[in-house]
């Protein structure tokens, strides 16, 4: 049932994500929910035989540690509570199940500091209550229609229940993608088969999507996708990660102890390579031509009727089957003597931090950042890929920097869980506030005396940042069209237009003040050094009776034309 819910989810989370109201380009809503729900779908699916007890207690560690994104960690807490529910039980009835998707939408109100009414946690309560009124007589099956209806009529709510959804006359995201779980839940209650998971795309609607797209868009062209199986257990990935990062965009390099899963859309693909066997042995190699995919898609030539998809096929050619090879027999080689290592006493102090740029990176990584976790906007970082982080800098305590306000839940959620570690997590939203308070970090202080002092130096910080927007809307009275730069300060979208430069100078303008005595200008990766460096010297004379100090430096950033901060 949990892995049928899961799979609806998943099936529409391109609908979750098109709910998101404020159109800078993350919408990932559906995204991180759904990656979250399939980390538990997958635990359960790979488990042979469970009870009760120990299906729920999977569902609650897969959720955890695969969370992302802030409502990913409220799904995580909703099947913690259920998890709690069902501890020591040996079958769920309608009044079990009940109490547990109660338990479930309570440990989800506690996890959020400042509850919002009209979000996914009015959703679920509202659902939870419709299951309670048929736990008395009535089945599971009875249980989840009536958590069905009654979710569904809150979630029609939510567009009242919040000026901004009003605005855009839409429901919740959030709460939308917990109904598609409990509708997969119910279908599967109904049929007695699982939602199979077919991301809601077929031969005909993608051949409609990628015909509004034109292959000349397409600037990397091969799909490049392998595992590292790493020579030694538990080697970094940075070197690598670090050497590829210019080579590509859509890169995923998620590193495990073991191995590490790479996907990169490069024109480079044997650069890329030459770099992973550096690190280890290539298994589930995987290269693909996506202009030509693109060309034969349109054209209706590359068949996808028999469950084939355009990632399976090379050149428009089918793979030929690979003859088996006799196994060769392995040598035995004489174990090696074992050398004698000190082992390090940990440091007093280390720092994980999450930013996306490699420039941005460098910096850090010289203020004394000791891993950085690649992500932001449109890839929040899972719990546990913080949890991962953490454990690698041996450290007495580890001070972690979010730097974006969809990370936060995680980076707490993953101090909770190292709870026997000194974890404190700053609560940094920005890139610019991590940069202030690592600058009034004191290494002669005490843990709590330097997380107080850098708590207090984000907020003495204001910080803008300069993006597009992916649809048109009205959001704060202002009408936006699609592409227009947006200028936000705080978070909040402050001006619009059409002009880069002016865009800039006036959130530049709105974050400065008499007491501002340093600009800083961090440079994403689609401006150019010529445009930056125009802006640089218009800044510089704007402000240089004011005898503000003007700096512009190479981000590298995606998403963001600029991050500025002002001090």
């Amino acid at each position: 049932m949990v892995i049928s819910g899961a799979n609806n989810l998943y099936n529409n989370k391109g609908a979750v994500d098109e709910l998101n109201v404020f159109p800078v380009p993350d919408g990932d809503t559906g995204t991180n929910m759904s990656l979250t729900a399939q980390s538990m779908a997958n635990e359960l699916a790979d488990a042979d035989s469970l009870t009760l007890t120990k299906a729920a207690d999977k569902m609650s560690f897969a959720t955890l540690r695969g969370a992302r994104g802030n409502s990913g960690v409220i799904m995580s807490q909703f099947f913690r509570g259920i998890s709690r529910s069902f501890k020591g039980k040996t079958e769920c009835g309608a009044a079990e199940l009940a109490s547990a998707l109660k338990d479930g939408s309570d440990a989800a109100y506690k996890a959020v500091m400042n509850p919002t009414e009209g979000t996914i946690l009015t959703v679920a309560r509202e659902a939870a209550a419709g299951a309670k009124t048929a736990a008395d007589g009535g089945d599971v099956t009875a249980v989840v229609e009536k958590a069905v209806e009654r979710g569904n009529k809150a979630l029609a709510r939510t567009t009242e229940m919040l000026p901004v959804l009003k605005q855009a006359n839409v429901v919740d995201a959030g709460g939308r993608g917990w109904m598609y779980v409990l509708e997969g839940m119910l279908s599967y209650l109904h049929s007695g088969e699982i939602t199979a998971k077919v991301g809601g795309e077929t031969a005909e609607t993608k051949k409609t999507a990628q015909a509004a797209v034109s292959g000349e868009d397409i600037k990397f062209k091969y799909c490049t996708e392998f595992i590292i199986e790493k020579y030694e257990s538990g080697a970094s990935v940075e070197d690598f990660r670090a050497a590829i990062a210019d080579k590509g965009d859509c890169q995923l390099v998620i590193d495990d102890d073991e191995v590490c899963k790479v996907h990169i859309h490069t024109n480079h693909p044997g650069f890329v390579l030459e770099e992973a066997v550096k690190l280890g042995e290539m298994i589930n190699l995987k290269i693909d031509n996506m202009k030509h995919q693109h060309r034969e898609i349109i054209k209706g030539t590359l068949d996808l009727s028999d469950g084939r998809t355009p990632s399976t096929v090379t050149d428009g050619k089918k793979s030929k089957p690979k003859k088996e090879k006799e196994p060769k027999p392995k040598k035995e080689k004489e174990p090696k003597p074992k050398k004698e290592t000190k082992q390090e006493p940990p440091k007093t102090y280390g720092f994980v931090a999450v930013c996306a740029g490699k420039g941005l990176a460098e910096i850090l990584g010289d203020m004394g950042v000791d891993r950085i976790i690649e992500g932001g906007q449109t890839m929040n970082p899972s719990t546990d890929d913080i949890l991962k982080a953490v454990k690698k800098v041996k450290a007495q305590t580890v001070f972690v920097f979010p730097n974006n306000k969809n990370i936060v839940m995680a980076a707490q959620q993953a101090a909770q869980i190292l709870g026997d570690r000194n974890i404190v997590v700053i609560e940094s939203t920005s890139y610019p506030q991590c940069v202030s308070a690592m600058v009034a970090f004191n290494d002669q202080k005490d843990a709590e005396t330097n997380a107080n002092a850098m708590r207090k130096a984000i907020g003495k910080v204001a910080t803008a940042q300069l993006t597009y927007a992916v649809r048109d809307t009205e959001i704060d009275g202002k009408t936006i069209k699609k592409n227009d730069i947006l200028g936000m300060v705080e978070g909040k979208i402050t001006r619009t237009g059409t002009d880069l430069d002016e865009v800039l100078a006036g959130v530049v303008a709105e974050i400065t003040d008499e007491d501002t005595e340093i600009i800083t200008v961090y440079c994403g990766k689609d401006v150019k050094k010529q445009q930056a460096d125009r802006m640089q010297r218009a800044l510089e004379a704007k402000y240089e009776n004011d005898e503000i100090e003007v700096s512009f430096k190479r981000g590298g950033q995606p998403i963001y034309y600029y991050i500025v901060s002002a001090e």
